[in-house]
């Protein structure tokens, strides 16, 4: 009998590879910057679990695309999708290969605009979008330049989606690029941050799933 289990978990193995420290991603920032920091001072490789969600998003992502992309929908267009994102600051450089983001452009009354989504698989479609994904939109319509965005939700089992518009604000994209310095300074000098879901309500969640929930339960004084 053939175990397609296996067949899939060897189709999704990737070479574990170190993040370089001065190198940092988009999708990183919104989470618990300790278990960010983890991640380059004590890195473990993915496990298959989530790499099996991840890919079952980039074929929700696939759909929307298809969707976007259908004789149908005339009053959309797909501009880009699976753009690469780089901001160089003075000490590090933000960069990645967003798969989530598809630019579009949306004609109506005449009038046509550009938008840039941000699309998120989810078991069931929330009421509100997350602080999390809102932020990392607002990175990336920092990096590309566009005004306004839209966090899309995408339920798993029936494919129905709500989307919540988002426009950009120069104040939060400055908040954020913060959080990539302070990132920054406690690995270059060692310094564990401190541990934002542990301490925040909204973000506990986060812990359960965290891989080093161990070794940052074990750290009081925020130093190794």
């Amino acid at each position: 009998m053939i175990d397609f289990n296996k067949l899939v978990e060897k189709h999704l193995e990737r070479e574990f590879r170190m993040k370089k420290i001065g190198r940092y991603y988009p999708s990183e920032i919104g989470g618990c910057l300790r278990k960010t920091w983890f991640s380059y001072k004590k890195p473990k490789p993915t496990d298959i679990r989530l790499m099996k969600i991840f890919e079952a998003g980039n074929m929700l992502h696939k759909f929307i695309t298809d969707v976007i992309k259908s004789e149908k929908n005339r009053n959309i267009e797909l501009i880009k999708e699976e753009m690469p994102i780089e901001i160089r600051m003075k000490d590090f450089i933000i960069s990645g290969r967003i798969d989530d983001l598809i630019l579009v452009k949306i004609c109506e009354d005449n009038s046509c605009k550009q938008i840039l989504v941000e699309v998120k698989s989810t078991k069931y479609l929330p009421k509100e979008f997350k602080k999390e994904h809102e932020m990392q939109l607002q990175l990336y319509m920092r990096a590309i330049g566009i005004e306004e965005g839209l966090i899309l939700y995408i339920q798993k089992d029936n494919l129905d989606t709500i989307g919540f518009p988002i426009i950009y604000n120069a104040e939060k994209g400055d908040k954020i690029i913060q959080r990539f310095e302070e990132l920054h300074k406690s690995l270059a000098e060692n310094q564990m941050p401190e541990a934002e879901a542990k301490l925040n309500e909204d973000m506990q969640w986060m812990c359960q799933y965290c891989p080093w929930k161990e070794e940052c339960d074990k750290y009081k004084d925020g130093s190794i």
